[in-house]
């Protein structure tokens, strides 16, 4: 048995500990608030902001765990490579959590270092940069901060006009203490993928089928498996997805994201080293092994012997209209649990915000399925389902 200590606990973070349960594994379950989904399956829990890096030691000393699982970005992350030199085992490596938490160390390792392709970039540490940028790539432009989540902060600017508010917006989104925003070039894509990558100890790289999804807001909403890549195109994401895992170092499950062109190929996104929320779309049974289960076996070096496609599947969000600190009520759960093979997961979360993802439903069908019938029966699903 090891003592893993995750650092998030989010409705992620609470797929990895049953996984890691069902193995096990003792869990100490971290967050800056109480009763987070995770906390809820976890043997421990403890509360406290993962960027306070002297309440991070203090809670590392306390539990003195064989291993550390980040599940957020928002965490002081060079403390990590202290953890990792005593020995502890950082997942899936220090230097991967601590590149991929900043859009600006990720971004030079992908296209300077590993020489991917990716959109035109600039930095902006003030709104004059931010103006001059903006003129150098054209509208419309994106605008993220260099470390955020869930599309917080990002935005697309279509006209000069737009600048300041995505300036003001940018700084308000961005996650700890790092107050400098990327400015993207547009890139205008036909379709964008995860391409969930699975590095081990000591087997091969593998790849999970690639997952369509659709965001508004750079945030999520829903995801369907297995997307058509034409195969020239997965081999070539397939590349990137290997070279940039390995130059992170480490085993473990990466949510590695691309933008596909007909007129201009391949480029690379972005990148997660943990399990990815469209990748939820796994637990709808698509693969013989969901993410979070993959996650959990390469953290724990056991061994995956292969991945394969089991049947098609899609998955669709459950948003909250309203903001609220009292614990959520929902209706129309019967409505949902009355379809056949559908799924329904309430991530339990105790309060709710506007636009606060509360919940998923996961929709499955036989392989060679009408992919786009069953997307729009997992979005009408979920659309039944009214938090309150």
């Amino acid at each position: 048995m090891k003592k893993i200590l995750l650092l998030g606990s989010g409705e992620l973070g609470k797929e990895f500990v049953i996984s890691a349960k069902r193995l096990g594994q003792y869990v100490i379950a971290c967050d800056s608030y109480a009763g987070a989904p995770a906390m809820q399956v976890a043997d421990e829990c403890e509360i406290f902001s993962m960027l306070d890096g002297e309440a991070l030691t203090a809670v590392v000393r306390k539990h003195q765990p064989d291993i550390i699982v980040p599940e957020i970005e928002a965490i002081r992350t060079e403390r990590l490579y202290d953890f990792e030199k005593e020995g502890i085992h950082v997942v899936p490596s220090a230097k991967a959590v601590n590149y991929t938490m900043n859009r600006k160390a990720i971004r030079e390792l992908a296209a300077t270092e590993l020489g991917l392709k990716t959109a035109k970039y600039f930095y902006a540490k003030s709104f004059e940069e931010l103006k001059e940028a903006a003129e150098k790539l054209g509208f419309p432009c994106v605008v993220k901060p260099l470390m955020s989540s869930s599309g917080k902060g990002q935005s697309l600017v279509k006209t000069e006009a737009e600048l300041e508010h995505a300036w003001e917006y940018g700084c308000s989104g961005s996650r700890g203490d790092i107050k400098e925003l990327i400015v993207e070039e547009f890139i205008a894509f036909d379709s964008e993928i995860t391409l969930l990558t699975v590095t081990q100890k000591d087997g091969p790289t593998l790849f999970c089928p690639p997952i369509g999804h659709v965001q508004k807001g750079g945030d999520y909403r829903e995801s369907f498996q297995p997307a058509y890549v034409s195969p020239e195109f997965l081999e070539e994401a397939q590349r990137m997805a290997d070279k940039v895992t390995k130059a992170l170092t480490g085993a473990g499950i990466w949510g590695v994201e691309f933008f596909l062109s007909e007129k201009n190929g391949v480029y690379f996104s972005e990148l997660s080293p943990r399990p990815h929320d469209t990748g939820m779309v796994t637990m709808a049974g698509t693969q013989n092994l969901n993410e979070f289960e993959l996650h959990c076996r390469a953290v724990l070096g056991l061994p995956i012997p292969n991945i394969t496609q089991e049947r098609t599947g899609a998955s669709a969000v459950i948003l909250s209209p309203i903001a609220s600190q009292e614990r959520p009520q929902y209706l129309g759960l019967e409505k949902v649990t009355a379809q056949t093979d559908t799924y329904l997961r309430i991530f339990g979360k105790p309060t709710t915000r506007v636009n606060r993802r509360m919940g998923v439903v996961l929709c499955y069908a036989p392989n060679g399925a009408d992919l786009n019938a069953l997307r729009d029966k997992c979005k009408a699903a979920a659309a039944e389902v009214t938090v309150y």
